[in-house]
């Protein structure tokens, strides 16, 4: 895997830990920019678009969680893998990351290597999720999703989703009427070495039913999901 073509947004307030982390970062090769706050972020990132952002939680002037739904926002970082880093690690503050659109969580403090691994298998999950469908757009029935444009359409009514609930949806129907394990879901969406509450999955498919309907994702009790097609 050739790191010096990655780009890598470091964000934290402690001048310390940037330095340590992105020192680092830069042996193994990977192009790193540093922010002190998530202002700072948002402006660099819509500069350099990296491939990924690691963000601290708690942070001045703007934090980690209103930073990541600031960057979700912006059309070019859309493929950009967001990592929570923070010395907290309640559920509550992990679950509030993914809602806001973040990819992974990892806890303070973290030994470099295996922050470094840690970078290395989301760089690989994102280029193997990348060509899950290679076509741009996946319709079934009355449902349409553009993977170009992180848009869904369902009887032409355009439907807005936040970054994890559209690629579990992508998921899904990537393979119409197959049932996902609760481990393949996880696997996926979140990565093996994400600790998520065991009702992450649940929540996530509640909140996708209420807007795309109840009739398209079953659960197959004691074994996962799958997308129904009609």
């Amino acid at each position: 895997m050739e790191n010096n073509h990655y780009k890598l947004l470091l964000v934290d307030d402690e001048e310390d830990i940037l330095e340590f982390l992105s020192y680092n970062l830069k042996q193994e090769n990977f192009s790193v920019s540093t922010a002190k706050n998530g202002e700072e972020a948002l402006q660099i990132a819509k500069d350099i678009t990296p491939h990924l952002i690691l963000l601290d939680v708690m942070m001045p002037i703007m934090d980690g969680i209103e930073a990541c739904y600031e960057l979700r926002k912006i059309p070019s970082l859309k493929n950009t893998i967001i990592v929570f880093l923070t010395a907290r690690g309640e559920d509550y503050s992990q679950i509030a990351g993914f809602d806001a659109g973040s990819d992974d969580y990892v806890t303070k403090p973290i030994r470099p290597k295996v922050l470094v691994s840690r970078i290395k298998a989301l760089l690989r999950r994102f280029e193997t999720n990348n060509h899950i469908n290679d076509n741009k757009k996946i319709t079934i029935d009355n449902l349409v999703i553009d993977k170009e444009s992180y848009t869904i359409t369902k009887n032409n009514k355009n439907i807005s989703l936040p970054k994890k609930e559209f690629e579990l949806l992508l998921l899904l129907c990537s393979h119409p009427d197959k049932v996902f394990t609760r481990e393949e879901i996880f696997q996926n969406i979140w990565g093996n070495n994400v600790i998520v509450g065991d009702r992450t999955i649940d929540v996530h498919v509640r909140k996708i039913r209420e807007k795309i309907g109840t009739e398209h994702i079953k659960t197959i009790k004691g074994v996962g999901y799958k997308f129904y097609s009609f």
